[in-house]
């Protein structure tokens, strides 16, 4: 007689499919610095921290748009005074499941993975 044990499925985590961020910006850098990191890089978008180094945000080229033309104003104007994709943020014990509905219901093609203290950690693709 052969007694089977079903073992529990695991459910995929943020922080199974998670990545490695790969640009990251001050919250204080310029419009047009921010612009020209995104162009020369070739990303679509940038994570943001703030001044202790905790994810303020991800900014992404649609947030850039109306900048483009290029005045003093994006001279002079810091990435934190205009509009950004803010927190809530994912952490990397949240169910996949669970952030693939937020990101859906945001409209986000990534989003950012904290840690406890909302550090960057990862980065989360659609």
């Amino acid at each position: 007689m052969t007694t089977s044990v079903e073992l529990p499925v695991a459910t995929p985590t943020v922080g199974d499919l998670m990545k490695r961020p790969d640009l990251q910006i001050s919250d204080d850098v310029m419009v047009d610095t921010a612009m020209d990191i995104l162009r020369t890089s070739g990303a679509d978008h940038l994570l943001v921290r703030d001044d202790d180094g905790r994810c303020a945000g991800l900014l992404t080229r649609l947030h850039l748009a109306p900048f483009q033309a290029r005045s003093w104003y994006t001279e002079r104007t810091a990435v934190r005074d205009i509009v950004l994709d803010r927190a809530p943020f994912a952490t990397a014990d949240m169910p996949a499941a669970t952030a693939a509905a937020a990101m859906r219901s945001r409209g986000l093609d990534a989003w950012p993975v904290v840690d406890r203290e909302g550090r960057v950690i990862g980065l989360l693709g659609a």
